[in-house]
C-alpha cells in the first residue's frame, strides 16, 4: 500500500520529482530522497519512475510506496514488422513513450536508460542486429507518428528525409489507414463521430467545442466488434488524427475507454469511476496502412490485441456469460 498519494498542483509544475518527494518526506537529505526514487518506491500516474530529475506536470498523481515495487521482467525484444532503408514499422509495447521530449534529448545516456523510449529501443535493437555486417552508426529515426504511452500497437518511423516528407504528407492529407481496438464501459452502437477539437474545452483538458469556426475537425468511425456484458469491444477507424481523438470522442459520449485517467469526467465535473480492472488503458493500434513514400507500393499491417488486453477481454466475456 502506498504511504502517500498526492496530485501535482499548478504551483508544483516544472519541479523535479526529487524536490517534490523531499518536501513530502521532511527530514530526508537529498541523497536519501534520490535513494527512495532509485530503489523503485515512487510512481507517477501509476508508472514507476526512477529518475529524480524528472519534471512534473500539473494533475499528475504521485505515489510514494512503503516498499520497493517488484523488479520488471527482462524486456522482450521488439516486434519489428518491416524495415528497409527508408522505413521501420514496429509494434509498440504499452507503457513506453514513442519519442523523447525535446528537452530530454540532451540527457546523458545513463539517464535516458532509466526510461527508454520506443525510438531508443528500436535504434538499440537494430544496432544489435546489424552490428556484424554494418560499420558506423545507424541513421537516426524521424518521427512521423506517435502513440500515447499507455497505448500499444503499430507505429512507423521514417529513416530518410524523403520518407519523412512523403509519410508526413500522407498523414496530413488523412490517407493513412489507422484502426484501433478499444474496450469501453457500457454499449455504444456503430456510428461516425464528428466534432471539432480544441486544446482546452474549459477544464484544462482537450475536448470538443460547439463554437462555430473554432477548433480542428475530428472524425472517428466506430464499429461494434463484441458485446461483453457491461462493456464493449470496438473498432475505431481514424479519418483524421488529432491528439487523443478516440479517447475524447468515446468519453464525451459517456463511454470512456477502460482505465482512462484523463478523459473521465462527467458534464458535472464528477469523475466517472472505472470498475473494469483493466490492466492499463484498453486501446491498441491494430491496423496501419499507407503507400511507401518512395516506391508508391501499398503497404498494410495488422496486429491482434496483445496478451494483457486479450486476457482482459476473456475475463469480461466470462463474467458476461455468468451474468
Amino acid at each position: 500500500m502506498p504511504s502517500s498519494v498526492f496530485t501535482v498542483t499548478s504551483e508544483e509544475v516544472g519541479q523535479t520529482l526529487a524536490a517534490l518527494v523531499r518536501r513530502r518526506m521532511p527530514g530526508r537529505s537529498w541523497n536519501q530522497v534520490r535513494r527512495v526514487i532509485e530503489t523503485r518506491r515512487v510512481q507517477i500516474s501509476g508508472q514507476l519512475c526512477l529518475d529524480p530529475a524528472r519534471r512534473l506536470q500539473e494533475k499528475e498523481l504521485v505515489e510514494i510506496l512503503e516498499c520497493p515495487a517488484p523488479s520488471l521482467a527482462r524486456r522482450e525484444p521488439l516486434v519489428i514488422r518491416y524495415v528497409d532503408q527508408h522505413l521501420v514499422v514496429v509494434e509498440k509495447p504499452p507503457r513506453v513513450s514513442t519519442v523523447r521530449h525535446p528537452a530530454e534529448r540532451d540527457w546523458p545516456r545513463r539517464r535516458k536508460a532509466l526510461s527508454p523510449t520506443l525510438e531508443d529501443l528500436v535504434i538499440a535493437q537494430r544496432a544489435s542486429e546489424e552490428k556484424p555486417k554494418r560499420k558506423g552508426a545507424l541513421p537516426r529515426l524521424r518521427v512521423v507518428q506517435r502513440l500515447d504511452k499507455e497505448t500499444s500497437g503499430l507505429v512507423v518511423f521514417a529513416k530518410s528525409v524523403v520518407a519523412e516528407r512523403g509519410l508526413g504528407q500522407q498523414f496530413r492529407s488523412h490517407t493513412v489507414t489507422r484502426r484501433y481496438l478499444a474496450i469501453i464501459a457500457g454499449y455504444l452502437p456503430s456510428q461516425t463521430i464528428s466534432t471539432r477539437l480544441v486544446p482546452d474545452r474549459g477544464d484544462g483538458r482537450r475536448g470538443s467545442t460547439k463554437v462555430s469556426g473554432v477548433g480542428k475537425e475530428a472524425v472517428t468511425h466506430v464499429e461494434v466488434i463484441e458485446r461483453l456484458g457491461k462493456y464493449t469491444l470496438l473498432s475505431c477507424r481514424l479519418e483524421t488524427g488529432r491528439t487523443h481523438q478516440i479517447r475524447i470522442h468515446l468519453a464525451e459520449l459517456g463511454h470512456p475507454i477502460c482505465s482512462e485517467k484523463v478523459y473521465n469526467l462527467r458534464a458535472t465535473g464528477e469523475v466517472q469511476e472505472d470498475r473494469s480492472a483493466a490492466p492499463r488503458l484498453a486501446l491498441h493500434a491494430s491496423e496501419l496502412g499507407f503507400e511507401h513514400p518512395v516506391s508508391g507500393r501499398p503497404m498494410q499491417w495488422k496486429t491482434p490485441l496483445p496478451d494483457d488486453l486479450e486476457r482482459f477481454v476473456r475475463v469480461l466475456r466470462a463474467s458476461a456469460k455468468r451474468s
